[in-house]
């Protein structure tokens, strides 16, 4: 007992002590340009506009336009519409789920995260997708990094110059995460994650979203333009979305209810349906 309470206090004593040994000029520097990213973080709780979306599947192209509506932490809402009044589809996203609506022709899918094969491999979830969307960093355990958190996880970035830019860097097992973001304007202008399965290479996927034209909204600067692939060992998707404007409209239903009209059908059927518009 003496040599367990002997260990214990030595221990903690030691914990105490690393906890409160000062960062190196290296890790202080990381951390302070990680703080100056954080500081572009959107403070405003919707973000709306009407969009022109591109997406491509293979060889096979369709333009249309549509909506984006995202609420903070809730929801995150892409309205696709054909012929430029009726609206062809429909993707939404929750802690909870993701739905896709075929409208046109009354098809749907609506799954957990993990139940959906290219967002499980991509190692992308309802937190990890808002960060993107929003244009900000993110942690894979998943929570995104605020400054409150700084001292405890910016260890973990490794911090790269790349000309006029920096790299951060993240590794989490199977997944490795990237943001090139400015040097001078801190502002992210690429996210990259990567999943690798040393077991099957089927398996791998990745995901790589760019930001462009960055635009003043609530005091902050935005992206306007953002172009999306997801590559898999099968196939590759590819998503260009354009902001008209942005704004922060609240008149708004954050869940969608699905009719009995609609039937139930598989992610490859919906875009076979949508690619043929």
């Amino acid at each position: 007992m003496p040599l367990m309470l002997s260990s214990c206090i030595f221990h903690k004593k030691a914990v105490k002590e690393e906890a409160s040994k000062p960062l190196t000029a290296e890790e202080l520097s990381e951390k302070n340009f990680v703080e100056r990213v954080q500081d572009n973080v959107q403070s405003a709780r919707f973000v709306t506009s009407k969009v022109k979306f591109s997406v491509e599947v293979g060889a096979q192209k369709l333009t249309l336009t549509g909506n984006l509506k995202m609420k903070r932490d809730d929801v995150i809402r892409l309205q696709l519409m054909a012929f430029g009044f009726v609206e062809a589809g429909r993707i939404e996203m929750t802690k909870d789920y993701v739905l896709i609506m075929d409208r046109i022709n009354k098809q749907y899918l609506k799954a957990p995260w993990m139940q959906i094969d290219f967002l499980r491999n991509s190692g992308l979830n309802f937190t990890s997708m808002q960060a993107l969307f929003w244009n900000e960093l993110f942690k894979p355990n998943p929570v995104i990094v605020g400054k409150k958190a700084l001292a405890d996880t910016t260890a973990t970035y490794q911090t790269i110059e790349s000309g006029d830019d920096m790299i951060l860097q993240l590794n989490d097992g199977k997944m490795d995460y990237s943001w090139l973001v400015g040097r001078n304007d801190a502002l992210i202008k690429m996210a990259n994650i990567q999943y690798k399965d040393r077991f099957n290479s089927d398996n791998n996927a990745q995901l790589n979203w760019d930001y462009d034209k960055f635009e003043t909204f609530s005091g902050k600067k935005y992206p306007m333009k953002h172009a999306i692939a997801l590559t898999t060992a099968k196939k590759e998707v590819k998503l260009g979305m354009s902001l008209n404007y942005i704004g922060s409209d609240t008149e708004w239903e954050t869940r969608t209810e699905v009719s009995n009209k609609y039937r139930e059908v598989t992610v490859d059927e919906i875009l076979r349906r949508f690619m043929s518009l």
